[in-house]
């Protein structure tokens, strides 16, 4: 198994991953997404012009619609749950735990610790929310889980 399938979080690469896979990533203008899976193809296309940054949590979300095995969806709520797990997923990889809480103790706010984290803040958002009553900076507190 290769190093890049087992790493989380800064040390994660789906572009690697990608690779050992054989998927290949195409790069070219796209008008209202970052990036989509092609199952027929076995490809992801993303747009041209991302930031490092952007194109490793496309290609992470892309990834993830790749492990499912999805499919394009014509049924518009499950694209939404598809495109929602696809987040999800991405996010729990992107960001370890570890790395989070490392950040947390110093970056005040979460463009900063994003930045660090080097994902976008959107999927820091979808990662804390997933964490969500953790006592992470950031987010409001709704009281604690076990208390609660």
């Amino acid at each position: 198994m290769s190093a890049a399938l087992l790493a989380t979080g800064l040390r994660y690469a789906p572009a690697a991953i990608l690779d050992d896979l054989g998927i290949a990533v195409i790069r070219t203008w796209l008008r209202d997404t970052w990036g989509a899976w092609s199952r027929t193809h076995r490809r992801i296309v993303i747009a041209s012009g991302l930031s490092a940054v952007q194109e490793r949590c496309v290609l992470a979300h892309e990834l993830e619609h790749v492990y499912a095995d999805d499919a394009d969806c014509s049924n518009p709520l499950a694209r939404v749950r598809q495109e929602q797990r696809a987040d999800l997923e991405a996010s729990r990889k992107l960001i370890a735990i570890s790395d989070l809480a490392e950040v947390a103790q110093w970056a005040g706010d979460p463009h900063t610790a994003a930045r660090e984290l080097c994902v976008t803040e959107r999927l820091l958002e979808v990662r804390l929310n997933d964490l969500r009553g953790e006592g992470w900076p950031w987010r409001p507190q709704d009281g604690s889980r076990i208390a609660g």
